[in-house]
């Protein structure tokens, strides 16, 4: 594709910044860096394999200063890492297939349901609480569940691990960040090798993109990690509300269609 003018490099760059701090506490990146992309001109294509790039580097900068205060094991968590990239890979390799509307129809309505969830649910907090499920099988199940839509899809992904963590995993809304930055990680990676095979990254619109975010994600995981849950709840109420408002903005989004027939 022909080169980018520089203002709209520079508006990439504060975008991906912007998204890298707002991801790092509470998901959601991708609702401010794929449109940005899109204005840019750069194809549909292009946009989601070239916006795993610098999600990466969003997702490894958290990863990395949550791991350094403790807030996430790397080891003892690998297994549920290499989960996700299962399911990244596996959810970039169906895009092409899966019909696209389906999820778009549901989403919204899934969106809108985890934002009450956090918005009116009382005692949540950073303190751990009694899981529902063991480590085993949340690794096995929906670790690589939610990474295949992450590689399918992807709005959303973020806020689908905090739920799970938070209700079946029973992990603090600190702990359950940190976590979900991890595995996001983990999903982005396992799609961007499905991307890269179908030549679908502009790269050095990727890593210079991925630099803004990558710093980007320092300064929003240290404020997370600073003030907890007190940030990160409502913070993820907003994101689901604006990533369901976004969606049903579409003219062609299905369940608009139908709501308005």
């Amino acid at each position: 594709m022909p080169d980018i003018a520089f203002h709209l490099l520079l508006l990439l760059c504060i975008a991906a910044f912007f998204a890298g701090f707002v991801d790092s506490i509470a998901g959601g990146g991708g609702l401010v860096t794929v449109p940005v992309m899109l204005i840019a001109g750069i194809p549909p294509l292009q946009t989601l394999g070239t916006n795993k790039v610098q999600s990466l580097f969003g997702a490894a900068s958290a990863t990395i200063a949550y791991a350094r205060k403790g807030h996430v094991e790397l080891r003892e968590q690998l297994p549920m890492a290499l989960m996700a990239i299962m399911g990244g890979a596996l959810g970039a390799a169906l895009a092409t297939i899966v019909p696209g509307e389906v999820l778009e129809a549901i989403m919204p309505v899934l969106l809108v349901a985890i934002a009450i969830f956090f918005a009116v649910k009382p005692n949540l907090n950073d303190l751990d609480k009694h899981r529902l499920i063991t480590p085993f099988a949340f690794g096995l199940t929906l670790v690589p569940v939610i990474g295949l839509y992450d590689g399918v899809f992807g709005p959303g992904t973020g806020s689908f691990f905090m739920l799970a963590f938070v209700t079946l995993a029973g992990f603090g809304v600190l702990k359950a960040t940190a976590h979900t930055k991890l595995l996001n990680l983990g999903s982005n990676f396992g799609a961007l090798i499905v991307f890269t095979s179908f030549g679908a990254i502009l790269w050095k619109i990727g890593l210079l993109m991925g630099i803004c975010q990558f710093l980007g994600a320092q300064l929003g995981s240290r404020l997370a990690m600073r003030i907890g849950a007190k940030l990160i709840k409502p913070l993820l109420v907003f994101v689901c509300i604006a990533l369901a408002a976004k969606l049903l903005a579409n003219p062609a989004n299905p369940l608009r269609i139908w709501l308005g027939a």
